[in-house]
C-alpha cells in the first residue's frame, strides 16, 4: 500500500510555513493533511498552491475551470474545450480522441504551479481544484472567465472514496466507507470542506455573474445541450441559428458523454503522469458517471444523517 502524498520538504521553500499548519491524518489514502485557508490539502499539492498564488499570471483569454474533486472535473474539461474549438476541429482531428481532458487542460497546482508557460498557450484553459478564496489574485484581477462545476455532494464523496482507494492501493478494509463519511462530513479531506468550496463559487457567481458561472452535474445530465448552450455564450463562443438547427450542442454532448469518452482506447489503456504525484491509469477517472449512485453505496439512515448536515451548511445561500 502507498499513500497518495509525500511528506512535506522542511528544509524546502514552503516546508516551515507547511510544518506549522493544522494536521490531520483521517483521510488515509492521502496520508497527513494540512489546514491552509480554511481548506485541507496534501503537501505535496499544497506547496504549488502556494507557488501558484505566488506566481502564476495568465493569458488575457484565460477560462479557468473549476471543481472540487470528482465533482466532474473531466467531463467539464471536455465540454469546455468541444465548445471553444468546435470549428478548429472535427470527428477525426478532435484531440479528446487520442487525449484524456486531463492531458488537454492542465492544472494549475500541478502542471502550471511553478512555470506558467508550461502549457499550450493556443489552448485558453486552465484548470484547478483550488477554492475562490484561495485563487490566486492575478486570476481574480483579470478578465479571466470562470466556470465551476458542483454535483451531489454524496456522489462526490462515493467517487472520492473509490478513487482515492485506487490509487493508493489501501483498500476498504483499511479506509472502510464508515470513516470517509466521517471525514467528509467533518469537511477534512483533500480540498475540503466541501460546502465551503462550493459556496465560494456559488457567492461570486451571484456577485461577478459576468465573470464566473456555477453548472451543475445533475443538470448537464437532464439537459445537456441546453446548458452546453448556456457555456458557449457565456464564454463568448455561442451557437449560431443554424448551428444549433444542425444540431452542434447535442454533437458536443454526445461527442464528451461519459459513454463515448469512457470507451475510446486512450480512456482504457493509457496512463497520465503527473510531477510528484502517482502514475494514473486513465479509465481510473471513468467509473460510472451517473446520478445517484450514492444510492448503492449510503444506507437511508446515513444518507438522511448527511443531507441534514448538506442543508444546514447551504442554508441561507439560494443553492439547492
Amino acid at each position: 500500500m502507498s499513500k497518495i502524498n509525500e511528506s512535506p520538504d522542511t528544509n524546502g521553500k514552503y516546508g516551515k510555513i507547511i510544518s506549522n499548519l493544522p494536521q490531520d491524518d483521517g483521510w488515509k489514502p492521502v496520508g497527513t493533511l494540512y489546514k491552509y485557508q480554511g481548506f485541507w490539502y496534501g503537501p505535496s499539492l499544497l506547496q504549488n498552491v502556494i507557488s501558484a498564488q505566488e506566481s502564476f499570471t495568465p493569458q488575457p483569454t484565460d477560462i479557468v475551470l473549476c471543481s472540487s474533486p470528482k465533482s466532474g472535473t473531466a467531463w467539464l474539461k471536455a465540454l469546455a474545450f468541444s465548445i471553444v474549438s468546435r470549428n478548429q476541429v472535427d470527428d477525426s482531428t478532435n484531440p479528446l480522441l487520442k487525449k484524456l481532458p486531463h492531458e488537454i487542460v492542465p492544472f494549475l497546482e500541478i502542471e502550471l504551479a511553478h512555470d506558467s508557460n508550461n502549457r499550450n498557450l493556443e489552448i485558453p484553459f486552465v484548470a484547478t481544484h483550488i477554492p475562490y478564496s484561495s485563487l490566486p489574485k492575478s486570476i481574480i484581477d483579470s478578465k479571466c472567465k470562470i466556470i465551476y462545476i458542483c454535483r451531489d455532494p454524496k456522489d462526490v464523496l462515493i467517487s472520492h472514496w473509490n478513487f482515492d482507494q485506487q490509487v493508493s492501493g489501501i483498500g476498504s478494509e483499511s479506509f472502510p466507507l464508515e470513516e470517509a463519511l466521517e471525514q467528509y462530513c467533518k469537511g477534512i479531506y483533500p480540498f475540503g470542506p466541501y460546502w465551503d468550496h462550493v459556496l465560494g463559487f456559488w457567492k461570486a457567481s451571484l456577485e461577478f455573474p459576468e465573470k464566473v458561472l456555477v453548472i451543475k452535474y445533475e443538470d448537464l445530465k437532464t439537459d445537456g445541450p441546453f446548458h452546453v448552450k448556456r457555456m458557449a455564450k457565456f464564454l463568448g463562443h455561442p451557437f449560431s441559428m443554424e448551428e444549433e438547427q444542425e444540431g452542434a450542442p447535442e454533437k458536443v454532448v454526445n461527442m464528451c458523454s461519459f459513454e463515448n469518452l469512457s470507451r475510446l482506447e486512450v480512456n482504457k489503456n493509457g496512463k497520465y503522469d503527473l510531477p510528484d504525484l502517482p502514475t494514473f491509469v486513465n479509465k481510473s477517472f471513468f467509473r460510472k458517471g451517473k446520478a445517484g449512485d450514492w444510492k448503492n453505496y449510503l444506507s437511508d439512515g446515513k444518507a438522511e444523517k448527511f443531507d441534514q448536515i448538506m442543508e444546514e451548511k447551504f442554508s441561507g445561500s439560494g443553492l439547492v
